[in-house]
């Protein structure tokens, strides 16, 4: 089965934005931009999920979120990409152990919200995921204190870098963290699809 991805090069430092993207808004690319910058990335990759294991109700059609993220972006080092449709990989663990066979010669950076940290210990294999590849942080509103006393946090207290380390984070081998204060916008898909800027018709 021939897999469509972004091009990759070997060494390259590749930070994996997931998410349902329903919809898409400036904020996903603002904390895209922080991220490149912050964490010393080469790329970062939208990785549009089928739907999130987490929420009960399924997102919009992924074509039309696909169609939207790529209508917002206009950025050479940001990509939009369904490779979790077309592995059929459900969650995130299994996405990443795939994207690491298929691109050996590529360090992977799995990026989120400070929220997502906070609820990091009910993801599927969540332990995997750290051992996998490092994790990059963005502080979002008020989700600073929860994120930094989660269970995901203390637990691997060890292995966190200072902020002043961020563009390090990189080459560093798993488990690592690091997480960074950026200046926040307070956009949300919730928020988007609550006001109706994101009807839920095909």
């Amino acid at each position: 089965m021939k897999i469509d991805m972004p091009m990759t090069r070997p060494g390259q430092v590749i930070g994996l934005l997931g998410g349902s993207f329903d919809p898409p808004h400036a904020g996903h690319v603002h904390i895209s931009r922080e991220a490149l910058k912050r964490f010393g990335l080469d790329r970062v990759w939208w990785v549009v999920s089928p739907g999130n294991p987490l929420k009960a109700h399924g997102p919009a059609p992924l074509a039309r979120r696909m169609a939207a993220c790529r209508a917002m972006l206009d950025h050479p080092r940001i990509a939009v990409t369904d490779i979790e449709a077309q592995l059929n990989t459900r969650y995130t663990a299994q996405t990443l152990r795939r994207l690491q066979a298929l691109r050996p010669g590529v360090r992977f950076v799995w990026l989120m919200g400070a929220d997502n940290l906070a609820q990091l210990d009910k993801w599927q294999d969540w332990h995997e995921i750290v051992g996998r590849v490092p994790l990059g942080v963005l502080a979002r509103p008020g989700q600073r204190i929860s994120a930094r006393m989660s269970k995901a946090a203390r637990i691997y207290d060890f292995a966190r870098l200072p902020g002043r380390a961020s563009r390090c984070l990189g080459r560093r081998e798993a488990p690592a963290w690091c997480f960074v204060n950026v200046p926040m916008m307070a956009l949300s898909s919730t928020r988007l699809r609550s006001g109706g800027a994101w009807p839920r018709g095909d």
